[in-house]
Formats: structure tokens, C-alpha cells, sequence
């Protein structure tokens, strides 16, 4: 098989800053899988969805470079790439900056429960 040819996996993930949470999506971002660790269930329920929707979100995302890089090596022109609609690293970056800065990302705790 080549490189052209290569086949990208049916499902992507994602996890949160703590390890806490875990996403597994389809490509698109669909939810297929879900790890949470008991203490994040006795978060709010409207952040934790929102903590939820958010990993989904990075997920699709990184599926969608995945897919922009292998359409890029198969030699899809730059125009038609951008009529794909799929991200760009720079669009990603962007998203995760602002996603940061939006849900204060740093740590309630520095303890975790083992």
C-alpha cells in the first residue's frame, strides 16, 4: 500500500488537560466512546457536557488534519483542498488558543486521586 493509499483509522481521540476525561469519536466527532473518571462526575453536569463536547470538538479536528495531510500527499490541488473544508494546522491552533483562554485551563488541583 502506498503512502497515497494509506487508510486513516475509523475512530479518533481525544483526552482532557487532567486525564480525566477520554473521547473517542468518528471522524466527524460523533462520541463512540467515553472515559470518565469518578471525581469529574461530581462536576457541574452543564461543564463537564461542555468539557465533553469540547474533547469531541479536538478530535474532529485532528481527524480533519489527518484527513487535509493525506488528501495533500494523494495530490489533491490547494484549491480543491480548501473547497474540503477540512481545518488547517493554523485554524486548529487557533481553536485550541481560544479554548484555552475561554475554559481556564489550569488544574482545580494538583491532586489526584490514585
Amino acid at each position: 500500500m502506498s503512502d497515497a493509499e494509506q487508510v486513516l483509522p475509523a475512530e479518533w481521540s481525544a483526552v482532557s488537560h487532567s486525564g480525566a476525561i477520554v473521547v473517542r469519536t468518528t471522524e466527524q466527532g460523533l462520541p463512540i466512546g467515553l472515559t470518565v473518571e469518578a471525581a469529574e462526575l461530581k462536576r457541574n453536569p452543564a461543564e463537564l457536557a461542555a468539557e465533553i463536547m469540547r474533547l469531541c470538538r479536538r478530535s474532529a479536528d485532528h481527524a480533519g488534519l489527518a484527513r487535509r495531510a493525506q488528501l495533500q500527499q494523494a495530490g489533491l490541488a490547494p484549491e480543491m483542498l480548501a473547497l474540503t473544508g477540512l481545518p488547517t494546522p493554523e485554524e486548529v491552533a487557533r481553536r485550541e488558543q481560544a479554548e484555552e483562554e475561554e475554559f481556564d485551563m489550569e488544574p482545580r488541583s494538583w491532586l489526584r486521586p490514585v
